[in-house]
């Protein structure tokens, strides 16, 4: 039996990435997914290439009535929920004194608070299958500072403090953990280089940092994802962890 056979699972920032491995990993393994993002071409694409096991709906991950409205289509269209991946994020870059208020306040909403609106609706679901999981995709970020990330870095470590007080409300019965990247080769990985004055170099030096001298790749994330909404790690909730290539210890 594949590992989320018979599992419903959201799956937000699906688009592109990390996010997009994630589903593709779900629904080859079994899983029927409710795919989130703003990209209604790529979503559309992604939907049709995983077939009838995967619905797109595209909205703003910020809006909580969009977040209740993928509640309701994974009931409405699969009958239950089981699983919340949570993958959306941005970057929101400059330094304190120059970050304007309202791009701090998106990226709070887009990397934070949809991690609340979606849990919030979504948990009186999983509370009703036995294994249910929420999976928060944080960030090292959480742990290690980087010039021009002030709103991303705060909101990766509030994700973190949300996973863990989630994890005690709601066991028994909804494990809830995160995973912490490193760098990985994605276009927001791109994007948070353009915050140096030699981009291509910051990501090249990035690679050589990690243990392994490489960057991580989506499906290395998605591999992990997995694992941890899966019933091999039913006894793991409250967790961060970590997947970054040996990055932070080096």
């Amino acid at each position: 039996m594949k590992k989320l056979e018979n599992k419903v699972a959201i799956i937000t920032g699906a688009t592109s990435g990390m996010g997009k491995a994630i589903a593709i990993t779900f629904v080859a393994n079994g899983a029927k997914v409710i795919l989130s993002g703003r990209d209604e071409t790529r979503g559309n694409e992604l939907s049709n290439e995983l077939g009838e096991n995967a619905i797109f709906i595209a909205g703003d991950i910020t809006n909580a009535a969009y977040n209740k409205e993928l509640i309701t289509a994974a009931i409405d269209h699969f009958g239950k929920l089981d699983i919340l991946s949570l993958n959306a994020g941005i970057l929101g870059l400059g330094s304190v004194t120059e970050l304007p208020g309202e791009v701090w306040k998106n990226t709070i909403d887009t990397n934070l608070s949809s991690i609340f609106y979606l849990s919030k609706y979504g948990i009186p679901e999983l509370q009703k299958n036995e294994g249910s999981s929420i999976l928060i995709n944080a960030s090292i970020a959480a742990y290690k500072s980087f010039p021009n990330h002030p709103a991303y870095c705060a909101s990766k470590a509030g994700s973190l403090a949300l996973m863990r007080q989630m994890a005690v409300e709601y066991a028994p019965e909804i494990r809830v953990n995160a995973m912490c990247p490193g760098p990985v080769d994605t276009p927001l990985l791109w994007d948070s280089a353009k915050a140096f004055e030699h981009p291509k170099k910051a990501v090249e030096n990035a690679a050589n940092k990690t243990l392994l001298k490489r960057l991580g790749q989506p499906k290395d994330i998605a591999n992990l994802a997995l694992f941890l909404v899966s019933d091999d790690a039913s006894w793991i909730t409250g967790s961060a962890m970590t997947i970054d290539g040996g990055i932070l210890n080096a």
